[in-house]
């Protein structure tokens, strides 16, 4: 089983600061990285860590070479990574003293992705294969369609948020993952609860509470903890979770068992400077104790 990924890949420059700046101060940087990141890159190199066979579908630009490297590195498929000649997307994240983080993003070469070419690759996409994508890219409602049709589980993940963009993807997913203050944002914004909506399942993150799980057609509800650890960087935690809990699906783990083991993938990754670089292995969350 394979997961299909529509996703972005950036290049992240991390400043360390003490404190996110309010509007109009400048902040002296201590420290400056670059690594890979990228909500969709993230994921993909979750999933891949944790043993799942993925294809992501994304576009780099002239300057983007070693961020296909490294993707590969990590045992990402990337033969349908298309390449552009304008620059590839970029971060410029701050991650403060508690691990807290603000990011900007340029979209780059993201927002120019061949649709025609991401239909050619999911041609290859068998039934039972997963496809996820975000809000990073574009072609979300259309690969989530084609996908659909051709009998692939299809997951979106709410972020970068937009009522509107969820909106129009709902019809096509089988699993939602979003966290909480864009399940409140998405309830506000289609006047129901999010438990409600016509998807059959719906992952609810909580940060360090860890997080819900939503069977719609009972409505049962059920909750995961996350274990406790300190935060160094919560940079890409969310995508790591997420990655995580796709790979397990596609390996065939109950939604319950996948959450657990998620949310463990999730919590290491916390306690780590950076992004897509910064993903633990699938030893590293099994043998963990916490």
């Amino acid at each position: 089983m394979t997961i299909w990924n529509l996703g972005s890949i950036n290049a992240d420059h991390v400043y360390a600061v003490p404190h996110i700046a309010a509007p109009g101060e400048t902040l002296a940087a201590s420290a400056l990285s670059r690594g890979l990141g990228g909500k969709g890159a993230n994921m993909s190199v979750a999933a891949a860590r944790a043993g799942a066979r993925v294809e992501h579908l994304g576009a780099v630009g002239a300057d983007g070479g070693w961020m296909v490297e490294r993707l590969e590195s990590y045992g990402v498929g990337c033969a349908h990574v298309q390449r552009r000649e304008g620059p590839s997307g970029h971060a410029i994240i701050a991650v403060d003293a508690q691990g807290e983080n603000a990011i900007t993003l340029w979209p780059g070469a993201n927002r120019e992705i061949d649709l025609d070419a991401v239909k050619q690759a999911l041609d290859g996409a068998g039934a039972g294969d997963l496809l996820i994508t975000q809000n990073e890219t574009i072609g979300q409602v259309e690969a989530a369609a084609l996908a659909r049709a051709r009998g692939l589980t299809v997951v979106y993940a709410a972020a970068p948020f937009e009522a509107e963009a969820v909106r129009a993807v709902l019809p096509h997913l089988d699993l939602l993952v979003l966290n909480e203050i864009e399940a409140r944002q998405l309830a506000e914004a289609l006047g129901t609860p999010v438990e409600r909506l016509d998807v059959p399942d719906i992952v609810v993150t909580l940060g360090a509470r860890g997080c819900d799980w939503i069977e719609t057609a009972s409505g049962a509800r059920h909750h995961v903890d996350a274990p406790k650890v300190e935060a160094v960087d919560t940079t890409g935690a969310g995508d790591t979770f997420t990655g995580y809990l796709l790979a397990g699906l596609a390996q065939g783990l109950p939604m319950q068992e996948a959450l657990e083991r998620a949310s463990r993938a999730g919590a290491l990754k916390v306690g780590r400077r950076g992004a897509a670089d910064a993903i633990p292995t699938a030893e590293e969350v099994d043998r963990a104790a916490f």
